[in-house]
């Protein structure tokens, strides 16, 4: 039988070969998506990078020419086909030294393809892919976790997770996602800006941001949360930023019609903006705009918030945020200095400490213990402690 044979990209500076296998990229949209992509532009400067990854990710990493794409759609094991026919071919081309998968999704093929190759195995896991309750992946998946050289995970909620899963606790690190910092230049002229350009004038303004899907809890906060807010300050509003998750592995296409539904049953329609999806720079001003974050997310069983990115980036541009403490939330919030973390379930306490932060939206307590908290977390102190864990599986 004729054995094909590939090309083979030659390490230049001879950093050593890594390679990313991950779903999550842009073009797609979230948090998972902006890390994966901070995860290869920061192990870039370390090493020789290619990635498998969603349909048009080459065209976001412009420099590269080591980028294999599979379309990433539903139904998922056509993605899952050809990211292991290309793992594995693309492996074989840059004699890959490192493979990381970018979540447990990705993991079984990244592990097969560093089999193959003889490379060191590594995986960064998010908190939904260890423990959502899908029979097949339970069964399949989860057990290729224990056998990773090195497994990455964004909080110690996770770290339990993985911990449960079977993985030892001595192959377990943590390493936060990063943020970056925004320039503060122009930041009044964008708060302006952005509420005359969506007719908020000088109203208190409360943000939302992600996906909406029953774990974040905005149809929560709507039905019993938000009446509270509005009942003190009847002139607050709610903008939304995010939609539907049209290409999640689990879907919940009604989440956005319930909380529709709840805000037209209890007349609060006029008092939300409804955004969607958003552009990085509108995004940029809404953080400017709004005077508190709101992070309502829930505890469900088998579907948890493995951290919260949108609070590390709330921080970033000196806005609060007020969270319920689930899953991988307190590690993302430090409560009396990015914000306020509220026990689970504790509606009333939410709403109180909503309108706390609200009323003081004309000091500037929250802003410099905000930005001052997020600088832990800059891609810059991600990268440094990616790169280290990294190089130092390569050397064992």
């Amino acid at each position: 039988m004729k054995i094909q044979s590939f090309p083979v990209f030659r390490s230049p500076n001879r950093r050593p070969p890594a390679l990313l296998i991950t779903r999550n990229f842009p073009p797609m949209v979230g948090g998972m998506e902006r890390l994966n992509q901070h995860i290869f532009l920061e192990l870039s400067r370390a090493f020789h990078m290619g990635l498998v990854g969603p349909r048009g990710a080459h065209s976001t990493l412009k420099r590269t020419r080591q980028v294999w794409e599979c379309p990433a759609v539903i139904p998922l094991p056509k993605f899952l086909f050809c990211v292991s026919i290309k793992g594995i071919q693309s492996a074989l081309q840059l004699r890959a030294r490192i493979i990381l998968a970018g979540s447990g999704l990705t993991a079984p093929i990244a592990y097969i393809a560093g089999k193959i190759v003889g490379a060191r195995v590594l995986v960064y896991l998010h908190g939904l892919d260890v423990e959502v309750r899908h029979p097949i992946y339970r069964w399949l998946w989860r057990p290729f976790f224990r056998r990773f050289d090195l497994v990455i995970v964004n909080s110690k909620f996770t770290k339990r997770l993985a911990e449960n899963a079977g993985v030892s606790p001595q192959r377990i690190v943590i390493i936060h996602p990063g943020v970056s910092m925004p320039k503060l230049e122009q930041s009044t002229e964008k708060r302006w800006e952005f509420r005359q350009r969506h007719k908020l004038g000088d109203n208190p303004v409360m943000l939302y941001v992600g996906r909406i899907t029953p774990r974040k809890g905005l149809a929560s906060f709507s039905r019993d949360i938000l009446p509270r807010v509005l009942k003190q300050i009847p002139s607050a509003k709610l903008v939304v930023i995010g939609d539907a998750p049209s290409l999640a592995l689990i879907r919940r296409d009604d989440e956005l019609r319930l909380v529709k539904h709840i805000l037209i049953s209890n007349s609060l329609g006029k008092s939300v903006l409804f955004l969607g999806n958003v552009g990085d720079n509108e995004l940029d001003a809404a953080y400017f705009a709004a005077d508190v974050l709101i992070f309502p997310v829930q505890h469900h069983s088998y579907d948890n918030e493995g951290f919260g990115m949108v609070a590390i980036e709330a921080a970033a541009h000196g806005l609060p945020t007020v969270a319920f403490a689930a899953g991988g939330v307190p590690d993302a919030v430090r409560d009396g200095i990015s914000g306020r973390l509220i026990p689970t379930g504790h509606n009333q306490v939410f709403a109180d400490a909503v309108l706390e932060v609200l009323s003081q939206r004309e000091d500037n307590r929250w802003h410099m213990s905000c930005r001052k908290f997020a600088e832990e977390f800059s891609w810059a102190a991600f990268g440094h402690k990616l790169r280290r864990v990294c190089l130092e599986i390569l050397s064992e």
